[in-house]
């Protein structure tokens, strides 16, 4: 059967280690040096054995002791900051992440699940718009942090990974191979532009299929292989797949995905937020 430390017992030790001894430990956890002693004494009887070295003039640590030391800062460290930030009124308030539709998955869910599982008094604003929109909502100071896609990076923001944009039609689609080629793209999609100068380039006639300001109109076009679209690599939906087409489209360019940080705002609940994006970027 499992068994459990007493963690009050535990940052006795802690202190009296640090601290020299039993008087000063007490003084520090405004405690009597008895509770000290006597939290201490619980502790060496549940682990049956000998933390401090009572002889002589010093108080010093036993092996098993020292060994315990290191672990027991671990424990204190981590028990300290899971209780401020459940309880912290720092860490309570409403936080706005914007990101770009096309990017929200496959990352953003589960940043959103544990972000609220480590700042459960934070609430997550999300808004989802085009790139040139949420950037004109950071610089006025309507979001805490922002995700982009872009080709270039604007000072104070940080690249996270850099993809190159791929063609998507329907599953098993033909509609890439007819001429002019038919596009579907939102009228502010910050890839549209930088596409057809592509397809100018290489002599491939174009017309769009569409004009729309969402994507869902633009996903049911090309899903019903009426046209077809580009996306940053890696976020296709399910109903949309990249393009076979063996060089008889241009290739794409690169495109970064950039996160911008508010120097005002939510400050560490900010910060937290910003190192979950950071790491599901980094790990994949």
């Amino acid at each position: 059967m499992p068994r459990n430390l007493d963690l009050t017992a535990v940052r006795s030790f802690v202190a009296t280690a640090e601290a020299g001894g039993v008087t000063r430990a007490a003084g520090l956890l405004h405690l009597t040096q008895s509770a000290v002693s006597m939290q201490i004494k619980r502790l060496e009887e549940s682990l049956d054995c000998r933390l401090f070295d009572r002889g002589g003039r010093g108080f010093g640590l036993t092996n098993a002791g020292e060994q315990l030391l290191s672990h027991a800062r671990k424990m204190l460290a981590i028990n300290d900051d899971i209780f401020h930030r459940l309880t912290s009124k720092e860490f309570e308030g409403e936080i706005t992440l914007g990101v770009p539709h096309d990017i929200v998955f496959p990352h953003i869910p589960e940043v959103l699940r544990r972000y609220a599982v480590e700042f459960p008094n934070m609430k997550v604003q999300l808004v989802s718009s085009f790139t040139s929109v949420l950037k004109e909502q950071f610089r006025r100071g309507e979001a805490d942090l922002i995700l982009t896609t872009e080709d270039e990076l604007d000072a104070g923001g940080e690249t996270l990974v850099r993809k190159r944009l791929e063609w998507l039609g329907a599953p098993d689609g033909a509609a890439w191979r007819a001429r002019p080629l038919r596009l579907a793209f939102e009228r502010r999609c910050i890839f549209r532009h930088g596409i057809l100068r592509e397809l100018d380039s290489a002599g491939i006639p174009w017309e769009m299929a569409i004009d729309s300001e969402t994507a869902r109109s633009v996903d049911a076009t090309v899903s019903a292989d009426l046209a077809v679209t580009a996306r940053l690599e890696g976020t296709a939906p399910h109903y949309l797949q990249p393009i076979a087409h063996g060089g008889s489209l241009p290739g794409l360019t690169e495109m970064r995905v950039n996160l911008y940080l508010a120097d005002q705002g939510q400050g560490p609940a900010a910060e937290g937020l910003g190192q979950l994006i950071r790491a599901a970027y980094a790990n994949g």
